[in-house]
């Protein structure tokens, strides 16, 4: 599979919620044919992927990580179709366990187990896609008697990965593997631990993006948004331990401690903003995105800046430009 530049809607702290759209009519004119869409606080996955299959005919729609103790496989299933058959535009899911903050916390739900929910919610799914009648039945996941009125056969399924369980189920049972936030040395370890679980269990690799913050010539407005939305990240599990192997622990105690977000997001140092995102010229932010494939992904997914460079515009184009987009690839799995 060739290296690929897809890019992400970002759900920068203190914009204006529609800059989504915005960003996705940017996506389409930069020249990049896939848009990961996922949800936080402000819309619907499904409601604004389907805003955007309207206003950007024939965009690949990637809708989530959506978090799979929220959803069930049938109304994720039924989401994705829905999506597909009123816009006409190719749609992909992700999925994965989200926080306890949220899968807890905003909906009252279960959120442990997530790495066994995970491989039931593929069992589950996978059926479901392709038209078949659910009927499963696990520990955490339970479904009977539905099936879809508009399939979607040849969706590929990506998972959101953490740690050395939940990889290894993505790497067993995803089409796609995919990791936020981390540095292109911590890519080649994850790409050499899928790659060994999937051949020790009989089937191809799944594919591997990484979502990567992007800015051109940042300044301090740039960088305060960046690091604002890094302060979300410090404490949750997975994220948190990854932060603090990468030498910034004492944040992550403070994070974990109660310390308010908007302070957080002042003590993140610019080392950490250079460690996971790719920042500064476009040389640099280029070079940044190449050392991602130079570590192993397959797929580098850009979630760009807004606070200095309206909708991404100038760094979707520069990226665009350096890493043009190509034909979609054959599907190396079913």
């Amino acid at each position: 599979m060739s290296p690929k530049v897809e890019a992400v809607v970002p759900f920068w702290r203190n914009r204006p919620d529609d800059e989504a759209l915005d960003i996705a009519l940017a996506v389409r004119a930069a020249g990049l044919d896939t848009l990961w869409i996922g949800e936080m606080a402000t819309f619907d996955a499904f409601a604004l992927a389907t805003a955007i299959g309207y206003r950007t005919p024939g965009l690949g729609l990637k809708v989530g990580p959506v978090a799979i103790g929220v959803r069930t496989p049938a109304s994720m299933a039924l989401a994705a179709s829905s999506v597909a058959t009123l816009t006409g535009s190719p749609v992909r899911l992700a999925l994965g366990a989200s926080s306890p903050a949220i899968v807890k916390g905003w909906h009252g739900h279960d959120w442990e187990h997530s790495a066994s929910r995970m491989h039931e919610t593929l069992s589950a799914l996978r059926p479901i896609l392709a038209g078949e009648s659910s009927d499963f039945d696990g520990n955490h996941v339970r479904t009977h008697g539905f099936r879809l009125h508009h399939p979607l056969a040849d969706t590929r399924v990506s998972v959101a990965a953490f740690g050395p369980a939940m990889l290894g189920v993505s790497a067993r049972h995803a089409d796609e593997v995919v990791v936020n936030l981390v540095p292109p040395s911590q890519v080649s370890g994850v790409r050499a631990l899928i790659d060994a679980k999937a051949a020790a269990a009989g089937r191809p690799a799944p594919s591997l993006a990484v979502w990567v913050p992007v800015a051109l010539d940042p300044g301090d407005e740039a960088r305060a948004q960046l690091a604002a939305q890094l302060a979300m990240y410090l404490a949750p599990p997975g994220y948190g331990e990854m932060f603090s192997a990468m030498g910034f622990s004492e944040l992550v105690e403070r994070a974990r401690s109660g310390v308010p977000r908007a302070k957080l997001a002042d003590l993140i140092p610019d080392e950490l903003l250079q460690r996971i995102c790719a920042l500064g010229s476009e040389e640099e932010v280029t070079g940044r995105i190449s050392a991602y494939f130079q570590a192993g992904a397959d797929v580098v997914a850009v979630v760009p800046s807004t606070a200095e460079d309206v909708a991404g515009r100038a760094v979707l184009t520069v990226i665009s430009a350096r890493f043009p987009g190509r034909p979609r690839q054959e599907e190396r799995l079913s």
